[in-house]
């Protein structure tokens, strides 16, 4: 594992921006937010946080679109939480026809698959990533519908794939952000910035 990055990027249009930038500030880490391609530049990591995935895609710059798409073929680190998840698939159920997902991971997502913001709950999830269990926050979280041979499945909740790793991109159904346990976001930082 690579010491951990000086710079992360959070994608900083709509949703739990704020609280990824304070997990990195607690992490001692610099936390850039991120909403023009020129922004993310500097940085050598990004996180695409929860929120609505749907006014996040309609926000997006399509040049910043194309950046993070670039910048994570070329090795960049991206996690993706809840609504970052489904940023990263490579398909969306549910999703509308003219807001394509970044297609980062080759997954298959459904959005809100637990149902509506009532029915958010906080539960413990087993991984080896983090050396154990540990909170995962769920508001409307997406369900994996499918994925290919080469995703590794870190977590599992109800006998479903909550959190996937494909190199060094991550995505988790729940959102860390939102607990004081920082060790998804440690995970993510030692993640190498190789191509795969």
């Amino acid at each position: 594992m690579s010491a951990p990055r000086r710079r992360v990027g959070v994608l900083a249009l709509q949703g739990d921006f704020r609280e990824h930038l304070a997990a990195l500030r607690a992490c001692e880490v610099e936390g850039i937010p991120v909403r023009l391609a020129a922004d993310l530049e500097p940085v050598d990591a990004l996180i695409l946080p929860g929120g609505e995935s749907t006014t996040m895609a309609r926000l997006m710059d399509p040049v910043l679109k194309t950046a993070i798409q670039q910048r994570s073929a070329a090795g960049m680190p991206v996690l993706g939480t809840c609504a970052g998840m489904i940023l990263m698939a490579r398909d969306v159920q549910g999703g509308r026809a003219d807001q394509e997902p970044l297609q980062l991971m080759d997954i298959k997502i459904r959005r809100n698959a637990y149902g509506r913001q009532i029915d958010s709950f906080e539960t413990e999830v087993e991984s080896r990533a983090i050396g154990g269990s540990g909170p995962a926050v769920f508001i409307r979280a997406p369900q994996l519908i499918e994925r290919s041979s080469h995703i590794d499945v870190l977590a599992v909740h109800g006998g479903l794939a909550v959190a996937l790793q494909q190199g060094n991109r991550l995505a988790l159904a729940f959102h860390p952000e939102l607990t004081p346990d920082r060790r998804w976001h440690q995970y993510f930082l030692s993640l190498d910035g190789e191509a795969r």
